[in-house]
């Protein structure tokens, strides 16, 4: 059977695995392929200062950089959902992950930073298409009281990049320069072709083709719109400070350059820790986490603010960093997915969007920061300020969540809240591999 637009429902009671707790082996290869996005998107992190040398530009022009990347998600990942509506899911996932590839190959052979921030746009582009296509798949693969899971293994792939991509990407600038980095992320990318291609099953036909006006319906519920702007202020206060992360390890906590791929590390083994224990807690507990994770991330970069001085406790903090953010990033995924169940491709693009909001909306903040002489400890102030009204905004959605007014167009599509009970849930699934 041809893979199509949205997976079908299927029956629960003959649907294992999903339905027996573990998790399809497709969603572990789509976390694959997320390992290679993310460290695309995190790396410049780590070669900023060698960036702005080559291109002769400032730290805070290539920190540009980071910015493009995410805006092409905010942007790309709506219209690609919305273009790719009716288009065969996986054959949407090969494509959108060879042009990403070719996206990488475009940055390591870029003679100007014009050219460069073109390729980074053009690869987010790819990036967002492929994190909103493929996150629709994962969590029509499970039963509902299984979605932060599936997304916690999706962004596992992106706590992996932390962990090992993103430090080799700053080895690799060190020791080869910056386009290495960029080299090595374009293999990564012919990997994750390799496994797309051979191991994303074909999803059934679904019983009545998406309507693009069905589906944009969603927008018509606050409740989106609160979970957007969550996500944004949420990722965007942690990122205020990631981005310059290593300036400031270098220039304010004295450390030598060599000691930054070590603290990414850091860094990405707190984010996979975080997203591990995120995803098994946030099923039963989702307003817990985001409120517990954002509030400690608003604790950390107070901290940093304060401490980023000294050696010790910005190493420290970085790693306690990593864990409160990506800790918050199943539930903040899951979340949109449950107000927004009657249009499961544009939920994903949409999370998608409002994590690289703030993701733009972030590094752009940091760097507004240092351009105005307050040095690189205040974009942890900056990012703390962005993080305390995400936690108004979640204590916002929680009042109405438990309010009479809640969301009307959850209860239309069938879709459950995670902090409800999950066993009257329809669960979905895809035909095998052919």
């Amino acid at each position: 059977m041809p893979d199509s637009a949205h997976p079908a429902p299927a029956d629960p009671t003959t649907d294992p695995p999903a339905a027996r707790g573990s998790m399809p082996l497709a969603v572990y290869i789509l976390g694959l392929a997320v390992f290679a996005l993310g460290t695309s998107e995190f790396m410049l992190s780590g070669i900023l200062p060698a960036i702005a040398d080559d291109m002769d530009v400032t730290i805070p022009q290539a920190g540009l950089l980071i910015s493009a990347f995410a805006i092409g998600m905010v942007v790309g990942a709506p219209l690609l959902a919305v273009a790719t509506l009716r288009l065969p899911r996986r054959t949407t996932l090969i494509a959108l992950i060879s042009v990403f590839g070719l996206g990488q190959v475009a940055g390591a052979l870029a003679p100007t930073y014009a050219v460069l921030f073109a390729s980074r746009v053009v690869s987010a582009l790819a990036c967002a298409g492929f994190w909103a296509v493929g996150a629709a798949v994962a969590i029509a693969m499970v039963p509902v009281n299984q979605r932060a899971r599936a997304m916690a293994v999706m962004i596992g792939g992106l706590s992996i990049a932390n962990v090992l991509g993103v430090p080799a990407g700053a080895f690799l600038g060190d020791g080869l320069g910056w386009r290495a980095a960029f080299w090595a992320v374009g293999a990564a990318s012919a990997v994750a072709l390799v496994g797309v291609v051979t191991l994303i099953p074909r999803i059934p036909a679904p019983a009545q083709k998406p309507r693009l006006r069905g589906e944009l319906s969603i927008y018509r519920d606050r409740q989106v719109w609160l979970s957007v702007a969550v996500t944004a202020l949420a990722a965007g206060g942690v990122f205020c400070a990631f981005s310059y992360l290593s300036p400031l390890l270098t220039d304010v906590a004295g450390l030598d350059a060599g000691w930054v791929p070590t603290v990414l590390a850091l860094f990405g083994i707190g984010a996979l820790i975080g997203t591990t224990v995120g995803g098994r807690v946030a099923d039963a507990h989702l307003f817990g986490v985001l409120l517990s994770g954002i509030a400690a991330s608003t604790v950390f970069l107070v901290a940093l603010s304060l401490l980023g001085s000294f050696a010790v406790a910005a190493v420290v903090l970085s790693f306690l960093l990593g864990f409160s953010a990506f800790y918050t990033a199943p539930a903040l995924n899951a979340r949109m997915f449950n107000v927004a169940g009657a249009a499961p491709t544009l939920a994903g693009a949409t999370t998608t969007s409002a994590f690289n909001l703030g993701n733009t909306g972030g590094p752009w903040l940091g760097g507004t920061v240092i351009d105005a002489g307050l040095g690189y400890p205040a974009t942890a102030w900056a990012g703390a300020a962005m993080t305390v009204t995400a936690i108004g905004a979640t204590a916002v959605a929680l009042r109405l969540h438990r309010g009479p007014a809640a969301t009307k167009l959850v209860a239309s599509s069938g879709a459950k809240d995670l902090n409800s009970p999950p066993q009257d849930a329809p669960s979905a699934s895809v035909a095998p591999p052919r």
